[in-house]
């Protein structure tokens, strides 16, 4: 086993700033200067992208503090059109948010341009925990999971 630890999640965006402020106004993301602005050989050699050049941040995830792992938002110049979004669609699927009320969190997001994926359900665990959770885009179509737990 290698040693390791998490570090980041990234989200490829059409407008990083727009997305960025998103996770920054709903969320509590916090920006982690500085902003990035990548281009030049190293990043083609390691991207393998010809003519590559990205822009983002790096937003620092709610609860873990200044050291915690971060959302780190990029857009490229240029990119490939995205495919259907699904929550089975393999890959990455979705990022998770603890939230004090699901629906008041869902409210939040469709307020602020993401969609619904599905309702609000409660699942029981077999110790008998119960987790409330529901499935939403963030406005350029990202699944993000809300939810909350209860003993």
């Amino acid at each position: 086993m290698i040693d390791a630890k998490y570090v980041h999640t990234n989200l490829i965006a059409d407008d990083w700033r727009a997305l960025s402020d998103f996770y920054q106004q709903l969320f509590g993301c916090v920006p982690v200067p500085p902003e990035r602005d990548f281009w030049g050989e190293q990043l083609e050699a390691g991207t393998g992208i010809p003519g590559a050049h990205l822009r983002g941040v790096h937003l620092r995830l709610p609860g873990y503090g200044a050291a915690g792992p971060t959302l780190e938002i990029f857009s490229y110049d240029t990119r490939p059109e995205r495919g259907t979004t699904a929550v089975d669609r393999p890959g990455l699927g979705h990022i998770a948010f603890s939230v004090a009320d699901v629906a008041d969190a869902r409210k939040a997001v469709l307020q602020r341009g993401g969609r619904a994926i599905g309702e609000i359900v409660t699942l029981e665990v077999a110790t008998g925990a119960k987790v409330t959770w529901c499935y939403v885009t963030d406005p350029e179509d990202n699944i993000i999971e809300l939810q909350a737990w209860t003993a």
